[in-house]
C-alpha cells in the first residue's frame, strides 16, 4: 500500500516538472516562430538569428559537458537505472535537461519532448525515493513510475504512460507495479490538467469503423509500417554512427552540424521546425494534402530529425515519430483513394500510421493501440489499430533490425562498460515476483526440491488471497506467486531461470 502513495507522490512530482518543462518549451517554440517569421528578407535579422544559434550552440555543449548522463533522448538512461546498471546524480540531471530541452526548441531542433519528459520524470522518481530513504530496489520501480508520470505528462495520456513504462522500461507486469504506476500516471496527469487543460497534445480524429472491406488497406498498411519502421531504425543508427566517427575531442562539432540545419530549415522549410506541431496542422486541415506534398514532408522530417538525433543532441524522437507516423498513413490513404477507399476516412488512416509506426520503431504494440485511443478518444478504432500494430510488429522484428530504445540501450551500457563506471554498490539487493504456471516444472515440487539460481532465496508465497512464509517442505502449487530476492546484478538471470521453470505447459 505504500507504494500507491509514493507513486501518486512521484507523478506529482515528475507532473510538476514536467508541466514547467512544457510551459517552456512553447515559450520557446513561439519565440523561435515570432522571430524567424520577421527576420525573412532581412539580412541581419537572418545574421542575428545565426549568431544566437551559435551561442545556444555553446551553451549546451557546456551542459552536456558538465552532465553527460543529458545526452540523447533520456529513455535509455532510464531504462539502465530500472536495470540497476546506471546510476545518474538528479540533482544534475533535471536543471540540465530542462536547460538543454528549452534551448534546442528555441533552436528549432526536429526532436520531441517525451524523451526528455520520461528522463526528468524518471529522475524526479529518484529524487523522491533518496527524500524517503529507499533501498536500491524500490528506488528502481520509483523511477519506473517517474518515468510513467513524464510519458504522461507529455502527451497527456495516462494510460499510455503506463503501459509504456511496463511494456518498454521495466518489462514486466505484476499488481503492485502496475498500481504504484498507474497511481503515478493519474496524479500526473491531473496536475498537467489543471494548467495546461485536458486536451490531448496531438487530437487525432476516427471518423467511423472501416467496413470489412476496407481491411485489406489495413493490412497492407501494418505490411508498409513494419518496413518502414526497420528502415527508421536503420537509418537513425546510421546517422549516429556516421557522427561516432566525429573524435569525442570534437564533440562540438556534431551538434553544430544541426544547429546549421536548424538555421537553414527555418527560413527556407519552417514546417519541418521543432517535433512537427505545424505538420500536425497540415494534416488536420479540411483540405487533405496531396500525395507529393505528404511524402516531401515525410522525407524531410525524417532527414531533419535523423541528422538532430543522431548528433546525441539531448531530446527525444518520439512526438517527431509520431508525426511521421502520421504523414505515413496520411500518404496511404491518398494512394487507397484512388483504389477505391472513401475520402471519408482518410483521418483513419492518419491515426492507424501513427500506431502502426510506432509500433514497428519501438516494437511496443500494446502501447501504440492505448495511445492512438487516448489521442482520439474511440474505441471505434480498436480492432483496425490492434491489426495494424501487430502487423508493424510482426514485419519490423522479421527484418532482424533492432528495436529502438534496445539498440540505444545496448550502445550506453557498451560506453558504461568501457569507462567502467558501475551503479551498484556490495551488498544490495532486488526483489521481484513470479507466478507458477499450471504444468510447470515447479507444480508440485517442494522448495527444497527446487534448483534456485545462485544468489536467490524465496521469501514469501501469495496463494488463494493469502500470505505465506515457506519452509523446505513447502509444496508449491499453480498460481503460487512467489515473491524472491536476489543479489543486485543478477536479477536478470534469476528472473530468466525461473520463468522458464514457471512456463505453463499443456
Amino acid at each position: 500500500m505504500s507504494l500507491v502513495w509514493e507513486g501518486a507522490l512521484v507523478g506529482l512530482a515528475g507532473g510538476a516538472i514536467v508541466t514547467l518543462y512544457r510551459l517552456a518549451l512553447s515559450w520557446a517554440e513561439s519565440v523561435l516562430r515570432d522571430f524567424t517569421s520577421s527576420a525573412v528578407g532581412d539580412p541581419v535579422g537572418i545574421l542575428g538569428w545565426f549568431a544566437l544559434l551559435a551561442v545556444m550552440l555553446v551553451a549546451v555543449c557546456l551542459l552536456l559537458r558538465w552532465e553527460p548522463a543529458t545526452s540523447s533522448s533520456g529513455i535509455p538512461q532510464v531504462d539502465a537505472e530500472v536495470l540497476g546498471r546506471y546510476d545518474a546524480p538528479w540533482a544534475r540531471v533535471v536543471p540540465a535537461k530542462f536547460a538543454e530541452g528549452t534551448l534546442l526548441a528555441l533552436s528549432g531542433l526536429s526532436l520531441g519532448r517525451e524523451g526528455p519528459s520520461v528522463q526528468l520524470g524518471g529522475m524526479s522518481g529518484k529524487a523522491v525515493s533518496r527524500a524517503l530513504r529507499r533501498e536500491r530496489g524500490e528506488e528502481r520501480l520509483l523511477v519506473t513510475c517517474g518515468a510513467a508520470a513524464g510519458m504522461s505528462a507529455a502527451f497527456h495520456a495516462p494510460l499510455t504512460g503506463v503501459l509504456f513504462a511496463l511494456e518498454e522500461i521495466h518489462k514486466e507486469f505484476s499488481a503492485p507495479l502496475i498500481i504504484s504506476v498507474m497511481s503515478a500516471a493519474v496524479a500526473s496527469d491531473f496536475l498537467v490538467s489543471q494548467v495546461l487543460g485536458v486536451e490531448p497534445v496531438v487530437s487525432l480524429s476516427f471518423i467511423t469503423n472501416l467496413p470489412h472491406v476496407d481491411y485489406l488497406f489495413v493490412i497492407a498498411l501494418g505490411l508498409a509500417c513494419g518496413l518502414l519502421g526497420a528502415l527508421h531504425n536503420r537509418g537513425m543508427f546510421l546517422a549516429q554512427t556516421v557522427y561516432g566517427r566525429i573524435p569525442e575531442r570534437l564533440s562540438a562539432l556534431r551538434l553544430a552540424v544541426p544547429f546549421l540545419l536548424a538555421g537553414v530549415v527555418a527560413f527556407t522549410w519552417p514546417e519541418l521546425l521543432c517535433g512537427g506541431d505545424a505538420i500536425v496542422e497540415v494534416l488536420q486541415a479540411s483540405a487533405f494534402p496531396s500525395f507529393v506534398s505528404l511524402g516531401a514532408l515525410l522525407l524531410g522530417k525524417y532527414l531533419f530529425t535523423a541528422a538532430c538525433f543522431g548528433s546525441g543532441a539531448p531530446g527525444g524522437t518520439l512526438f517527431p515519430l509520431v508525426v511521421l507516423g502520421g504523414l505515413v498513413g496520411g500518404a496511404f490513404s491518398v494512394v487507397a483513394m484512388r483504389l477505391g477507399l472513401a475520402p471519408l476516412f482518410c483521418p483513419n488512416f492518419v491515426a492507424l500510421g501513427v500506431a502502426g509506426l510506432f509500433a514497428g520503431v519501438v516494437r511496443a504494440p500494446v502501447t501504440a493501440v492505448i495511445l492512438v485511443f487516448e489521442l482520439t478518444g474511440s474505441l471505434d478504432a480498436l480492432l483496425s489499430v490492434t491489426l495494424v500494430s501487430v502487423l508493424a510488429y510482426v514485419v519490423s522484428t522479421l527484418t532482424g533490425t533492432d528495436a529502438f530504445y534496445e539498440h540505444l540501450l545496448e550502445s550506453l551500457l557498451a560506453s558504461t562498460a568501457k569507462k567502467g563506471t558501475t551503479a551498484s554498490g556490495p551488498g544490495e539487493k532486488d526483489i521481484a515476483t513470479v507466478r507458477v504456471g499450471a504444468g510447470s516444472r515447479l507444480e508440485g515440487r517442494r522448495v527444497c526440491d527446487v534448483p534456485w539460481p545462485d544468489g536467490t532465496r524465496l521469501l514469501t508465497i501469495e496463494r488463494a488471497g493469502g500470505r505465506l512464509v515457506p519452509t523446505g517442505e513447502t509444496v508449491l502449487l499453480a498460481s503460487d506467486e512467489l515473491l524472491y530476492i536476489v543479489d543486485t546484478g543478477s536479477l536478470d538471470d534469476a528472473r530468466l531461470k525461473l520463468s522458464l521453470m514457471c512456463e505453463q505447459r499443456v
